[in-house]
């Protein structure tokens, strides 16, 4: 099994707003997933050819968790953003101000090369390639998928993943995203 490293999860910098790490690289991150899919160590994700991994517990605190609880403190800043050239601008709201929360668990998604080819968005040939590096809040279990994904999966857009989603899982989403929001990196606010 080859594991390799998209170019999609490359943007997960400091300056992102994203899940990062100073400490380990993304090479790292795709060998540590090898090696835990290799022993069964994954669950499926939100489809077929999705997967998610764990990473140990002794790396997780060289990972950095981007989000900050919401209370009435923190102030919120939205603006229009794309990921890629090619997708619709969508709202991205992030907090200028806050404490991140520590990491609870971090998780690795990886893509298979065959979900990857339906729209053509695999960057190597590997079979499985780490497309996302999630840090989860302690405290929490797990953390869904953004709703802005899920909407650009559940309608097929540019961008997306073919998937269909219950109603439980949206509602799971808007609950997660209304008690957290990234952390704006320091100095990326635009003054317009």
């Amino acid at each position: 099994m080859k594991v390799a490293v998209n170019d999609f999860v490359k943007r997960q910098t400091e300056l992102s707003g994203k899940t990062f790490s100073n400490d380990l690289s993304f090479g790292f991150f795709a060998n540590h997933a090898k090696d835990k899919m290799i022993k069964n160590e994954f669950l499926i994700g939100y489809r077929k050819g999705v997967r998610i991994v764990t990473i140990d517990k002794k790396y997780v605190h060289k990972v950095f968790c981007p989000y900050v609880k919401i209370t009435k403190d923190i102030k919120l800043v939205s603006k229009l953003v794309k990921r890629k050239e090619n997708e619709l601008p969508y709202i991205q709201t992030r907090a200028i101000n806050g404490i991140p929360v520590k990491a609870g668990s971090v998780d690795l998604i990886l893509y298979s090369h065959k979900v990857l080819l339906e729209n053509d968005e695999n960057t190597t040939g590997a079979d499985w390639e780490l497309v996302s590096i999630n840090a989860i809040p302690d405290g929490e279990d797990t953390m869904p998928i953004a709703p802005v994904t899920m909407m650009r999966n559940q309608l097929n857009l540019a961008g997306g993943t073919k998937a269909l989603y219950s109603t439980e899982e949206w509602a799971k989403s808007v609950q997660f995203w209304q008690k957290y929001a990234s952390l704006n990196p320091v100095n990326s606010i635009d003054e317009d």
